[in-house]
Formats: C-alpha cells, structure tokens, sequence
C-alpha cells in the first residue's frame, strides 16, 4: 500500500518481492520540496542524507537537488569532500575544470567530476545534481528518455534510487504497486535493487540518480 507521510509525499512499504525484501516507495511533488535562493538564481533540493542533514554543514552523505543558472557565467561553489554529477534539464551549458578544456553539456548527458576542482560555467540552464561524500557514498546518475507508448525495465538500488521525471508523464512499477509521475515529480525507492518498470503513453524525459552507503 502507498500512503501519505507527514511531509505530504506518498509512501508504502513492499514485501515480498525477493526474499522478503522491505522497501520503501515515495512519491515527491514540488511540495515536497526544499527550494531557496542562491547568487545565481534558484536551488531545489529533492533529497537529502541522512533525513535532516543540512547542506550548509557540509556533513551530509548525499544529496539530490536542482537549480536554475540565470547568470551567464559562475562559478561552482568548491566541494572538497564530495564527487558530483551534473546533468541539464533545460539549456546547453559549457564546463570547464581548473581552467582546463572547455566541455559542453546537453540536456539529460551526464558530466562527473572532483568536487574540489576550481569549476567554471558558461550559459544559463536549469541544472540537476548529485553529490556523493567520498569515501562513504557511492552513485551513478543518467538521463533516459522513453518514447509514447514506451516501455522500460531498470533496476533499483540497494540504497537510494530516484527517478525524477524532466518532462512529459511516467508510470513507476514495482512488483504490483505503481506511481504515476508528471513533470517536475519523482518516485523515490529505499532498499531494493530488483526490478523497476517505467511507462510512459505519451512519452517521457527521465533522470535517474542512485546512492549507497559504502
């Protein structure tokens, strides 16, 4: 069953889909969210660990958020402690680290990269991250993109695994529970690394992170 917690996203709990694996199965809307200000505009952050770290403290073990670039170039606040990875929702954006080569980022293409290079942006876009501690956390990050009427089978995490839908309306399916996402939602799974079925009938553009502890 999938309910509503006290923050107002929708939970559940699933058993016996591998061993009698528990799971937990959350649907975020953008009420769930954490949004403020930044110098460049607006971050948002989706998830953060453990629950009721704060980003400030730099003691977190990962962290998931989006922002919007409104300056036509910045610079990367310098994160010594963490391994992050970047993508685009909206925008082409160039990078480049320690005043090295220029790289260009498109929309839903990852970039990894040290937290703790010298780390220079040019272009405006609306930016999705994760931040993983080094040496404690581990995690991947990649954008899909499901055609109308397409169907895909993904795999969960023994962790964390969020799927965040950019654009369009998915359907998230695990074992007979399921969450219907529109854009600018997210299905956020808890201990379970089986299988994850995505569905979309009118097509889809999809991030999706993974952590674990190490």
């Amino acid at each position: 069953m999938i309910r509503t917690n006290g923050f107002g996203a929708r939970t559940g709990a699933i058993c016996g889909l591998r061993r009698s694996v528990i799971m937990t199965m959350q649907h975020l809307t953008p009420k769930d969210y954490i949004t403020t200000k930044w110098s460049g505009g607006l971050t948002t952050q989706l998830g953060i660990a453990p629950e009721g770290a704060v980003y400030a403290d730099r003691d977190f073990l990962w962290r998931l958020s989006s922002a919007t670039v409104e300056d036509a170039e910045s610079d990367f606040t310098a994160l010594p402690d963490y391994e992050r990875l970047i993508s685009t929702l909206e925008g082409t954006i160039e990078l480049n680290h320690n005043g090295g080569e220029k790289l260009t980022l498109n929309p839903y293409e990852v970039h990894r990269f040290d937290g703790r290079d010298n780390t220079h942006s040019w272009g405006c876009c609306r930016d999705f991250n994760l931040m993983l501690r080094k040496g404690k956390c581990e995690g991947k990050m990649r954008g899909e993109t499901l055609a109308a009427g397409e169907s895909k089978t993904v795999h969960g995490s023994e962790g964390m695994m969020l799927i965040y839908c950019g654009a369009g309306e998915v359907n998230v399916i695990v074992g007979e529970e399921s969450i219907a996402l529109k854009a600018d939602e997210a299905a956020r799974l808890d201990g379970y690394a089986g299988e994850v079925k995505l569905c979309s009938k009118s097509g889809a553009k999809l991030m999706l992170a993974k952590a674990k502890a190490i």
